[in-house]
């Protein structure tokens, strides 16, 4: 379960965010705070793992919140400033995302965001909490959780693309190469034009082939100097 913060001092906007996070599963609001002295009163004596923070408002912007927590949680910033863009990735943000913001930019941020595996600890009372390694899948109609470390590899299927797990095989509604943009920060690599594969999961290679599990997957000829690079 991700449990999140929204500061933010307008209505609307706690509305939107809380609206989007209602439609992906474990996804717990904590608290709605319309200004950041409201935040700091609750983070004093709570944890969460992730801050919808807006930047212009009342009493404290921002960036003044959040420099004054030593160790923050997670951050994604709701914003119709984009001139601050440089500065709160100086500050670790996960994303910056520019109001109005679409549910597909959304989700794009959440994933970038939970797909971490770093663990943040609460600046006041030192609880360790971790955010989940998953990762939001879109799916016909409904949004899947999917946890990282099963993903094997990732396949081409037009203008679909095919994720299969240790678990289930779940056809993506994105063009393979959008979907390899979510793997990008992740141990994956590209060993053909129709797919990329976990590190962890290949069992062994051979030739011009990849075993993982029960699958065999091709290696393309230009996609080689990926495979030299992993052998190093």
């Amino acid at each position: 379960m991700i449990k999140y913060l929204i500061i933010d001092d307008e209505y609307i906007a706690h509305d939107i965010v809380k609206g989007y996070c209602d439609l992906l599963p474990n996804m717990q609001l904590m608290k709605n705070c319309y200004n950041a002295l409201e935040a700091i009163e609750y983070l004093n004596e709570n944890a969460v793992d992730l801050i919808f923070l807006d930047l212009n408002m009342p009493k404290l912007k921002g960036f003044e919140f959040l420099k004054t927590l030593s160790l923050p949680p997670k951050v994604i910033v709701t914003t119709a400033y984009k001139e601050f863009a440089i500065e709160g990735y100086e500050l670790n943000i996960s994303d910056y995302l520019l109001k109005p913001f679409s549910f597909e930019r959304f989700l794009k941020a959440i994933n970038k965001t939970v797909s971490s595996t770093s663990k943040t600890t609460h600046s006041i009372l030192e609880k360790k909490v971790s955010v989940s390694d998953s990762i939001f899948l879109r799916s016909s109609k409904k949004y899947i959780q999917v946890t990282i470390d099963t993903i094997q590899y990732v396949e081409a299927a037009g203008n679909y693309t095919k994720v299969i797990t240790t678990d289930e095989i779940i056809t993506v509604r994105e063009k393979f190469s959008d979907a390899l943009e979510l793997f990008s920060d992740l141990d994956f690599i590209q060993v053909h034009k129709s797919f990329a594969v976990s590190k962890k999961h290949i069992k062994s290679i051979e030739g011009n082939r990849i075993f993982i599990s029960e699958y065999i997957i091709p290696i393309g000829k230009t996609y080689k100097s990926n495979i030299i690079q992993l052998l190093k």
